[in-house]
């Protein structure tokens, strides 16, 4: 981990869930993949994962610790833009947990999409949309809800929505957002 890895990745247990949603054997991208947490839940799964991620140092601590979970064979790390290779990409399930901004996220009472980086959730999301039919979110805990499930009823057709508080020892971590056949 570095030091942006400790406050960013997901938790374990959050991550282990949102990677239970995912039908084994299907191809997810990892869209903002960092240091790999989500890509190695997934891969634990079963799941075949391309993880993309600028960094080029969080791509090698991602791939050390894939390693580490015995699972670097079921993932294909890529050190790019996901906006500059998203046409270019085809998956059953985008994963999608762009920064939030840092640590100072939740100094804001409300946070809407459009404070993701490096784009706003709206264009993160329809890029999403042109690479897999199922989309899972992860957003911080302050987040408009009513904004995420906007982008659901803005699809088109319609995508189911569901979300859901994640806790980590009954602390509330952040919202994570399912669409498509992912939804319950």
């Amino acid at each position: 981990m570095d030091a942006e890895g400790w406050y960013s990745a997901t938790p374990e247990a959050i991550a282990a869930a949102q990677a239970a949603r995912a039908a084994p054997a299907g191809l997810v991208l990892d869209a903002f993949a960092g240091v790999g947490g989500n890509s190695i839940q997934f891969a634990a799964r079963g799941c075949y994962v391309v993880a993309v991620e600028m960094d080029p140092r969080k791509v090698e601590l991602a791939r050390h610790n894939a390693r580490i979970y015995g699972v670097e064979d079921m993932i294909e790390f890529v050190v790019g833009d996901f906006f500059h290779l998203a046409p270019y990409l085809k998956a059953d399930l985008v994963f999608l947990s762009p920064p939030w901004g840092g640590p100072s996220y939740n100094q804001t009472p409300v946070y809407t999409l459009d404070m993701l980086k490096p784009k706003d959730g709206h264009a993160i999301f329809q890029a999403a949309q042109k690479i897999a039919p199922n989309i899972i979110m992860f957003l911080p805990r302050n987040v408009d809800i009513s904004q995420v499930e906007e982008l659901s009823w803005l699809s088109s057709p319609p995508l189911d929505f569901e979300s859901e508080e994640s806790y980590v020892q009954h602390r509330f971590k952040g919202i994570t957002a399912y669409f498509g056949d992912v939804a319950r």
